[in-house]
C-alpha cells in the first residue's frame, strides 16, 4: 500500500466550496427571497464554478495529481477521532468541477419547470443543498465526514423526487420512499463498517485524527484479513447501491421514470459516482488485499451489470427509464475497471465517471424536455420525431452515440481503456463486456427509430423545437462530449497517478494468475 501524501492549503477554498452553496440553500429558505429563488440560485451556482475553476486552475499543483492537496484539517469531535479534513486528488478535482459545472445547466434547463415562483424556489433551494453535499462528499478526506455527506444528501434528493417529481403524487412517493430506503440500507451497512474500524483497531491508535485517509491507509493493515474483509464487504454494500450494480439497482429507473430531468441529471451523472468513487477511495485503497480476494466475484457482477442493464433498455417504452437502465450497463464498465486489476482499466473507469456524467445529463435533459412537449414519456406515443423537431433529436442522436463510445465523442477512450485493461487481466470477461457494446448500439439506435424517424404522428407534428436557452444548455455539454473525445491525453495524464497509487497492491497477484 503506498502511503497519502498531501499538500496542505494556503487558503480554505474546499470549505467555501461547501459553505457557498449551502449559504445560498439556506437564504431560499426564506419565504421572500424564495420568489427570486432561481435567479439567486443561478447567481450562486455560477459563483461556485467561478470559485471552483480558480482553485483548481490556480492552487492546485497538476503535475502531482496523485497527491491529496488543498488539505484542510481542523479538530472536530476529537474522542471519537473525527476531524474536519478535506482534500483531494485529480479524480475529486474533476468530479467537484463536473458537479459544479452541471448545477448551472440544470438550473437552466428546469427554469420554466414551475409556473409558482415560490415553488421554483424551493426546488432551486434543494439543487444548491444538493450541490453542497455533492462538493464535500468528494472533498472528504475524513471517512466520517464523507459518511455524514453521503447519508444528508439522501434528504434534498428524496424531496426533490417525492415533492417536486413529475407525474402522480403516489408514483412520486413511492419512488422516493424506494429511493430512499435503499440507499439507507447501504448507508446504516456501511456505518456498520466504521464503527468496527474505530472498535476493532488498537487503542493506541484512537487519536483525534483518526479517520483521516492518511491515518486509516495505515491503520488498516493491523486489522486481520477477516476484519479487513468483514469491513470492505460493508463498504462495498453501500456502493453497490449507490453505483448501482445489478441486483440493487431496481431504485435507479423506478425514480428517474418520475424525477425531474434536472434531478436525474445529478443524481445519475454525478450522485451515483459516489459508488465507484467510494470503491476507489476506501475499498481499494483501505483494503488492498480484501480487493484482490473478491476481484473476480465483483467483476463478474460487474459484467452481468453490464448485460441486464443494456438488455433491460432495449425492452423499455419509457424513454426515462430507458437512459437509467443504460446506466446501469454503463456502471458495469466504471465497476469492471475498478476491480480488474490493472491501471489501464482504472484509468478508464475514472475517465468514464466523467465522460458518462457528461452525455448521461444531456440524454436526460433531452428526453425530459421531449416528453414535457408530449406530455407522456411513453416513446410509443411519439414518431418522426427528426422532421417535428430536429435539433432535438439530432442532439438526442449525438448525446446517444457519445454514450455508447462512437469514436471521436466522449464515451471511446474510456470504453476503450476499461475493455484493453480487462483484456490484460482476464480475456473472457473482455469478450462479455464487449458483447455489451454490442448491445449499447441496439438500446440507442431502435429506440432513435422509434421515436425520431419514419413520419410524424398528428398528434405531435406540432410539437416545438428546442428553444434559445435550451439550445444554450446544450452547448457546453456536447462541446465537453467532443473535447474529451478527440483530446483526452490530459484527462488521461491526471487520473494515471491517481490509478497507479491504488491499483499496483491490487493488480500484481491478478496479472500473475492471469499469466498462469
Amino acid at each position: 500500500m503506498q502511503s497519502i501524501e498531501t499538500l496542505p492549503a494556503a487558503v480554505p477554498l474546499l470549505t467555501v466550496l461547501v459553505a457557498l452553496p449551502a449559504l445560498g440553500a439556506l437564504l431560499l429558505a426564506i419565504p421572500v427571497l424564495r420568489q427570486r429563488g432561481r435567479v439567486i440560485a443561478l447567481g450562486v451556482s455560477v459563483i461556485e464554478l467561478a470559485v471552483a475553476l480558480v482553485a483548481f486552475s490556480v492552487y492546485f499543483d497538476w503535475t502531482t495529481p496523485g497527491t491529496y492537496q488543498l488539505v484542510e484539517s481542523y479538530t472536530w469531535i476529537p474522542q471519537m477521532g473525527v476531524s474536519w479534513a478535506l482534500g483531494l486528488n485529480a479524480l475529486g478535482a474533476v468530479m467537484v468541477l463536473l458537479a459544479v459545472a452541471l448545477v448551472p445547466l440544470v438550473l437552466l434547463a428546469g427554469w420554466d419547470d414551475d409556473t409558482d415562483d415560490a415553488h421554483a424556489g424551493a426546488y432551486a433551494g434543494l439543487v444548491l443543498c444538493l450541490e453542497a453535499f455533492m462538493v464535500l462528499i468528494f472533498a472528504a478526506f475524513d471517512v466520517v465526514v464523507f459518511y455524514i455527506a453521503f447519508e444528508a444528501m439522501l434528504i434534498p434528493l428524496y424531496l426533490m423526487i417525492g415533492r417536486f417529481g413529475t407525474g402522480e403524487a403516489l408514483a412520486r412517493r413511492a419512488a422516493a420512499m424506494k429511493f430512499l430506503l435503499f440507499s439507507l440500507a447501504g448507508g446504516l451497512v456501511m456505518l456498520g463498517g466504521i464503527v468496527a474500524l474505530w472498535a476493532l483497531t488498537p487503542w493506541d491508535t484512537h487519536t483525534g485524527t483518526f479517520f483521516r485517509l492518511d491515518n486509516l491507509a495505515d491503520i488498516s493493515t493491523a486489522l486481520t484479513p477477516a476484519l479487513q474483509m468483514g469491513i470492505f464487504v460493508t463498504f462495498m454494500a453501500a456502493f453497490a447501491i449507490k453505483a448501482p450494480m445489478v441486483p440493487v439497482h431496481t431504485w435507479l429507473p423506478d425514480t428517474a421514470a418520475v424525477a425531474r430531468p434536472g434531478t436525474s441529471v445529478l443524481l445519475v451523472g454525478v450522485l451515483d459516482k459516489i459508488g465507484t468513487f467510494g470503491m476507489i477511495l476506501l475499498c481499494l485503497r483501505l483494503f488492498p488485499d480484501a480487493a484482490d480476494q473478491a476481484r473476480w466475484v465483483i467483476a463478474a457482477l460487474a459484467v452481468l451489470s453490464i448485460l441486464w442493464g443494456g438488455l433491460a433498455a432495449i425492452g423499455q417504452n419509457d424513454i426515462m427509464r430507458l437512459v437509467s437502465y443504460t446506466s446501469v450497463s454503463h456502471f458495469g464498465f466504471m465497476v469492471l475497471g475498478t476491480f480488474i486489476g490493472t491501471s489501464v482499466a482504472l484509468v478508464g473507469a475514472m475517465f468514464y465517471m466523467v465522460a458518462h456524467g457528461v452525455s448521461i445529463a444531456a440524454m436526460f435533459l433531452l428526453s425530459g424536455w421531449l416528453a414535457g412537449r408530449g406530455g407522456t414519456n411513453d416513446m410509443g406515443h411519439y414518431s418522426g420525431m427528426q422532421r417535428v423537431t430536429p435539433v432535438l433529436a439530432g442532439l438526442w442522436l449525438v448525446s446517444g452515440l457519445a454514450s455508447v463510445a462512437l469514436p471521436g465523442l466522449s464515451g471511446f477512450v474510456p470504453e476503450y481503456l476499461v475493455l484493453m485493461g480487462t483484456w490484460q487481466a482476464n480475456v473472457p470477461l473482455a469478450v462479455f463486456a464487449v458483447m455489451g457494446v454490442v448491445i449499447a448500439a441496439l438500446y440507442l439506435l431502435l429506440p432513435y427509430q422509434r421515436v425520431f424517424t419514419g413520419k410524424a404522428h398528428k398528434r405531435t407534428s406540432d410539437l416545438p423545437d428546442l428553444g434559445g436557452r435550451e439550445r444554450a444548455v446544450m452547448v457546453p455539454l456536447v462541446a465537453a462530449m467532443i473535447i474529451l473525445g478527440i483530446w483526452s491525453a490530459p484527462l488521461v495524464s491526471a487520473l494515471t497517478p491517481v490509478a497507479d497509487s491504488v491499483v499496483v497492491p491490487v493488480s500484481s497477484s491478478a496479472l500473475e494468475g492471469s499469466a498462469q
